[in-house]
C-alpha cells in the first residue's frame, strides 16, 4: 500500500489509491480543518500528525487511555458499604472466592442465594485466576464466608488491577488490530485512525461501568472484536474460536451471534459455494465449545469419583431446583454421566435466566417503556417470551439478512450495531449495562469511511451520550455521579459534541434538510436529558410515583436507542447498495469491499 502523506488533513484534489483499491480519505471527508482542527480530540493530537507509522504514536495513547481509566478506579465502585449484598464488586469477589476454596463441581450449585455463579465458563476460569494470583497476595481476601462484604483498600487496588490487565491483554490489544485493519480497507490515512483509536478507547460507557462500577465486560468485547478483526483478516477459523471465547466468558454476547453466523455462512455461500470453508468452521466451532465445558466436565467427573457432592449442605438444606424434576424421569441418577448432565444442566439454568421474569430492573428498552402504559406483570410469563422472541427476531432479521446477501468486511460494524440495538430493546432479561454491546461496534465505525466526518461524530456521540445518561441511575445509586460528569463531558468535549460543542453539526457538501433534521432531533434529546438531570436534582418526585424520573429516564432512553438502531440499519441498507443509487440519493455511494 503507498505510504500516506505525512499531513493527511491538507485537502487534496485527487484522492491517493491504497493497494485495497479504497481512497486515502481527504480533510474534508474526515471533518477536519485543512488548517486547524475542528474538534478537541484532533487538536490534542495535531502535533503527531506527521508521524509516518502509528505504532511512533501507540505508546503513548496507550498510556495516556490507562491513565484514565486507574484514575476513574480511585472512585468507589458498586456496593461500597452497602450491605446486605454489597453490589457486583463483591459478585466478582465472591467467584474467585468460590473457584478457588470449592470443588469445580459446586461452583454452580454453592450459595445461590450469595452472587451464585450465573456466567459461563471462561469467567469462572478467569476468576479462579485472578482468586489464585490475589491469594498469593493475602489469602484473607478469599477466605470463605469470612471475606464476605470485605471494603480492604488493598483489595481494592488488586481488583482494580485486574480489571485493567485484563482489558489491556484482550480488549485494547484487539481494538489496536481492528482500527488497524478496518481503517486501511477504509483507505483512511494513519494518523486519522490513530484519532479514532483515541476516542474509541476513551468511550465513558466502559470506562464507567468496568473501572468505576466495577465489571469485566472488556473481556468479552474484546474477544468479539478480535472476531470482527478476523474476519476482517479473511481468517474465519480464528474468528470462530474468538466468539466462542466471547460467548464462554458471557452469555451477552449472544447479541451478536446471528451477525457472526450471517456473515461466515455467506462467505462460504458466496460468490460460490465453498463446502471445505464450511465445515471447517463448524469442526473448529465444535472444538472450540468442547474444549470451553472441559474442564467442567472432567473436574465433575473426578468429583464424583471421589465422592464429592456437587450440592452439599453447606448453609443447611440446599434450595430446590425444579429444573432436575423433569430431568430425572428419563435418566438413571446413579449412571455415570448423570453428574455431567446436571452440571451442564445447572449451568444452562444459571446462565439464561427466564424465571426472573421479562426485566428486573428499569431499563430503557421497549418493554419496560411499554410496561409505563399497559402493565406486563400481569400476563402470563410464557406469553411474554414468546413476545420478547419475535420481536427480537423481527428487529434482527433485516440486518443479517444484508449482512448474509452481502458479506462485505466493511458492513461488519453496522451489522453488529443494528443486530445488537435490537436485542437490545426487544429481547428477554435487558439489563442497563448491556446498552454496551450496540455501542461497541457503532463507536469502532469512528475507525472506517467518513468516521470522523460531522455526521458520524453526532450520531456516534448521541448514542454514547445517551447510553451513559440512561445508566446514570444505575450509578446514582452507588454515589458515582462526579466520574459519570467528568467522563461523559470529557469525552463530548474531546469530539466536539453536546453540551459542551455544536461543532459536528453542519458541514458542507452535506443535505441541509438532512442536517437540520438531526440538529432538531439530537438538540430534543440533549435538552431532555439536561432538564432531566435539574428535575431530578432538584425536585422530589410525588409520593404516588416515587420512579417518576427513572421512568422518564426509560422512556427518552428508549425512544433515543430506537432512532439509533433505525440511523445503523439505514446506514446498512445504504452502504450495502442493495436499493438503487437514486433512492439514497446523490453522494451517499459507499466504497464497500
Amino acid at each position: 500500500m503507498a505510504a500516506p502523506s505525512p499531513s493527511p488533513h491538507k485537502p487534496r484534489r485527487k484522492a491517493k489509491r491504497g493497494g485495497n483499491g479504497a481512497s486515502v480519505l481527504n480533510a474534508h471527508d474526515q471533518g477536519i480543518h485543512s488548517r486547524t482542527p475542528s474538534f478537541p480530540l484532533a487538536g490534542f493530537l495535531w502535533p503527531a500528525r506527521g508521524v509516518a507509522s502509528e505504532w511512533e504514536l501507540l505508546p503513548l495513547i496507550l498510556m495516556a487511555a490507562g491513565l484514565f481509566r486507574w484514575a476513574a478506579g480511585l472512585w468507589g465502585y458498586s456496593g461500597f458499604e452497602k450491605p446486605p449484598m454489597f453490589g457486583d464488586y463483591e459478585a466478582q469477589r465472591h467467584w474467585m472466592e468460590i473457584t478457588t476454596q470449592l470443588p469445580i463441581s459446586q461452583w454452580y450449585f454453592h450459595d445461590l442465594q450469595w452472587w451464585g455463579l450465573d456466567y459461563p465458563p471462561l469467567t469462572a476460569y478467569h476468576s479462579w485466576l485472578c482468586g489464585k494470583i490475589g491469594a498469593l497476595i493475602n489469602p484473607t481476601w478469599f477466605a470463605l464466608y469470612a471475606s464476605r462484604g470485605s471494603n480492604d483498600p488493598i483489595l481494592k487496588i488488586f481488583m482494580r488491577a485486574t480489571v485493567l490487565v485484563s482489558e489491556y491483554l484482550i480488549y485494547v490489544p484487539a481494538v489496536v488490530v481492528f482500527v488497524r485493519r478496518f481503517s486501511r480497507l477504509s483507505g483512511v490515512a494513519t494518523w486519522t485512525s490513530s484519532v479514532a483509536l483515541v476516542a474509541i478507547l476513551m468511550q465513558p460507557a466502559t470506562i464507567l461501568i468496568d473501572h468505576v462500577h466495577f465489571q469485566y465486560n472488556t473481556v468479552m468485547l474484546g474477544f468479539v472484536t478480535a472476531s470482527m478483526s478476523s474476519m476482517l483478516a479473511g481468517r474465519y477459523l480464528w474468528a470462530a474460536v474468538f466468539f466462542v471465547a466471547a460467548l464462554g466468558f458471557k452469555q451477552m454476547a449472544l447479541y451478536y451471534a446471528f451477525s457472526v453466523f450471517a456473515y461466515l455462512l455467506g462467505n462460504c455461500l458466496f460468490p460460490r459455494v465453498n463446502v471445505s470453508r464450511l465445515l471447517g468452521i463448524a469442526a473448529v466451532t465444535a472444538v472450540s465449545f468442547a474444549l470451553l465445558v472441559a474442564p467442567i466436565v472432567i473436574g465433575t467427573l473426578y468429583d464424583a469419583a471421589r465422592g464429592i457432592d456437587s450440592r452439599p449442605e453447606l448453609d443447611g438444606p440446599p434450595p430446590p431446583l425444579p429444573i432436575f424434576q423433569g430431568i430425572t424421569k428419563y435418566l438413571d441418577t446413579d449412571a455415570i454421566y448423570y453428574p455431567i448432565v446436571e452440571q451442564l444442566v445447572q449451568m444452562v439454568h444459571r446462565i439464561f435466566p427466564f424465571a426472573r421474569g421479562l426485566f428486573e430492573d428499569k431499563v430503557a428498552n421497549f418493554w419496560c417503556a411499554l410496561n409505563v402504559a399497559i402493565k406486563l406483570k400481569k400476563y402470563p410469563s410464557e406469553l411474554l417470551q414468546r413476545g420478547a422472541l419475535l420481536a427480537t427476531v423481527a428487529s434482527i432479521i433485516p440486518p443479517n439478512l444484508i449482512l448474509f446477501f452481502r458479506p462485505r468486511k466493511l458492513l461488519l460494524p453496522l451489522a453488529f450495531a443494528t443486530t445488537a440495538w435490537g436485542f437490545f430493546l426487544f429481547s428477554y432479561q435487558v439489563h442497563e449495562k448491556s446498552v454496551l454491546l450496540p455501542l461497541m461496534p457503532m463507536t469502532l465505525l469512528l475507525a472506517g469511511n467518513q468516521g470522523l466526518t460531522k455526521n458520524m461524530r453526532a450520531w456516534v456521540g448521541f448514542a454514547n451520550l445517551l447510553g451513559c445518561w440512561t445508566m446514570f441511575p444505575l450509578l446514582q445509586r452507588v454515589d458515582l455521579r462526579v466520574p459519570y460528569a467528568v467522563l461523559t463531558l470529557l469525552w463530548a468535549f474531546l469530539l466536539g459534541l453536546p453540551p459542551t460543542s455544536l461543532s459536528a453539526y453542519f458541514e458542507e457538501g452535506s443535505s441541509l434538510w438532512s442536517q437540520w433534521t438531526t440538529f432538531f432531533v439530537h438538540g430534543f434529546f440533549y435538552l431532555a436529558m439536561g432538564l432531566w438531570h435539574v428535575f431530578e436534582a432538584t425536585l422530589t418526585p410525588p409520593p404516588d410515583k416515587p420512579d417518576l424520573w427513572v421512568v422518564a429516564n426509560v422512556g427518552v432512553g428508549a425512544a433515543g436507542f430506537s432512532l439509533c438502531y433505525l440511523w445503523c440499519l439505514w446506514r446498512l441498507v445504504v452502504e450495502s447498495e442493495i436499493l438503487p443509487q437514486k433512492w439514497v440519493g446523490k453522494g451517499t455511494k459507499p466504497k464497500t469491499q
